[in-house]
C-alpha cells in the first residue's frame, strides 16, 4: 500500500470519528423538566351519547356520563356525584328540542310525559294547539316550516251596502273584499304531522298547519275559519320576538281598520268598535 493511500485513509478515520464525536451531543445539556400541568378539577355530568332528535323518547342508552370542568359546569346541569341514578330517571322523558351528541342534558329541555301523546308533552302551560287548513296558496309557497312565527289574516267578502246604485265601475253592484290580520307572531307547531323539518329540506308543502294559542285566540280562530278565508304571512326571524298589540290584548288584532278591496285596488278603511 502507498503512502498516498495511507494518508487517505487516515484522514477518513479522523473525519468519521470527529463525526460521532460530534453527534454524541458530548456538550449538548439535558432538556429541562417542564413543570406537570396542573389538574383541572371536573365533576361527572350527563350528556347525550347520540344525537336525540325532536319529539324522541329518551333511553337509558342515549345518556352517558361524561367529565367536564368544575368551573364550567352549569348549575343546570345533571351532576353524578348528586343524581347517580339520572340515567334512569329521566328514562322515558321526550326531548323538547334536537340535542347534539356531547351535549349534557338539562331537564328544561326534557318533558315526563306520562302517557301522553307527543304534541301534549310539549304544549307549554296555559297553550292550546289547534289545527286548520292551509295550501301553497295559503301558507307562502309551503317555505312555512314548524317553529317559524306567522301572523293569520282573514279575508272576507261582503254584499256590497251600496248595491246597484253604486256607479262607481262597470259593475257598481260587485260584493266588497275586505282583509285583516286577526292574530299576529303565532308559532307553528307543525305542518300536517311533522313536528320538525325533514332532511334539512326547506319547503313543506302540506294540507294542514297546526299553531300555537292561547284559549282566547282559539275563539278568534274558530270564528275567523266561519266568517272567511285564512292565509298565513310568515314573519321574519328577526322580528319573530316581536310583541304586537297591548299588553292586554297582545297577540289578537281587533279591527281598527279594515282594508277593503275594489276593482282590485284598495279603495277606502272600514272602521269597527272593539
Amino acid at each position: 500500500m502507498n503512502t498516498a493511500r495511507i494518508v487517505v485513509l487516515v484522514i477518513a478515520l479522523g473525519a468519521g470519528g470527529v463525526a460521532a464525536y460530534l453527534a454524541s451531543g458530548f456538550d449538548n445539556k439535558p432538556a429541562p423538566v417542564l413543570p406537570a400541568a396542573e389538574k383541572l378539577p371536573t365533576v361527572e355530568v350527563l350528556v347525550a351519547k347520540s344525537d336525540i332528535g325532536l319529539g324522541q323518547a329518551v333511553k337509558p342508552e342515549d345518556l352517558q356520563w361524561q367529565a367536564w370542568p368544575a368551573a364550567t359546569a352549569s348549575s343546570a346541569f345533571i351532576r353524578r356525584d348528586s343524581r347517580p341514578e339520572a340515567q334512569t330517571q329521566i328514562a322515558g322523558s321526550i326531548a323538547r328540542v334536537p340535542l347534539m351528541q356531547g351535549e349534557p342534558i338539562r331537564e328544561q329541555k326534557l318533558v315526563k310525559a306520562d302517557g301522553s301523546g307527543f304534541m301534549a308533552a310539549i304544549l307549554p302551560a296555559g297553550m292550546r294547539a289547534v289545527s286548520t287548513e292551509i295550501s301553497a296558496e295559503t301558507a307562502a309557497g309551503g317555505f312555512i316550516l314548524p317553529n317559524d312565527r306567522v301572523d293569520i289574516v282573514l279575508t272576507r267578502r261582503l254584499k256590497n251596502p251600496d248595491g246597484a246604485n253604486n256607479n262607481n265601475g262597470p259593475t257598481g253592484g260587485n260584493d266588497l273584499v275586505l282583509s285583516e290580520v286577526i292574530l299576529t307572531n303565532i308559532r307553528v307547531l307543525a305542518i300536517d304531522q311533522a313536528p320538525k323539518e325533514k332532511d334539512g329540506q326547506n319547503a313543506v308543502v302540506g294540507k294542514t298547519v297546526t299553531l300555537e294559542l292561547r284559549p282566547d285566540q282559539v275563539a278568534v280562530l274558530a270564528a275567523a275559519r266561519q266568517g272567511g278565508t285564512l292565509q298565513l304571512a310568515l314573519r321574519s326571524i328577526v322580528d319573530a320576538n316581536a310583541v304586537d298589540g297591548t299588553p292586554e290584548d297582545q297577540g289578537i288584532k281587533r279591527a281598527g281598520g279594515v282594508n277593503v278591496i275594489r276593482y282590485g285596488v284598495q279603495a277606502r278603511q272600514l272602521t269597527s268598535q272593539k
